[in-house]
């Protein structure tokens, strides 16, 4: 069963730029790894937002500890004004199956 996580990176006004070079240098190595299904950037509102899914638990644990995740939060450090927002969340499915769920 798939995993799905949203994670919220509110940087500092003044380090936007910066944090979003950092996240779009990391996307490409999450995508190659294994039981990555989705990793989506998004902005709004002064925040950059991920929608993941990942093939199973298991795989979502070696992500959390991947090269490109932890390099990045190396370069995350200093940049933020608030803490990442990570939340894995559990479908509810609902209406149309193809279009209620992740």
């Amino acid at each position: 069963m798939s995993v799905v996580v949203v994670a919220t990176v509110t940087p500092k006004p003044d380090r936007a730029d910066e944090v979003r070079e950092a996240i779009l240098a990391a996307v490409p190595k999450v995508h190659a790894e294994p039981g990555c299904e989705l990793y989506a950037l998004h902005e709004g509102d002064g925040t950059f937002v991920m929608v993941e899914r990942w093939e199973s638990p298991e795989a979502l644990k070696v992500h959390g500890r991947a090269e490109a995740l932890t390099t990045l939060g190396g370069e995350l450090a200093d940049k933020l004004a608030a803490p990442l927002d990570v939340r894995r969340l559990a479908p509810v499915p609902a209406g149309d199956a193809d279009k209620g769920a992740l």
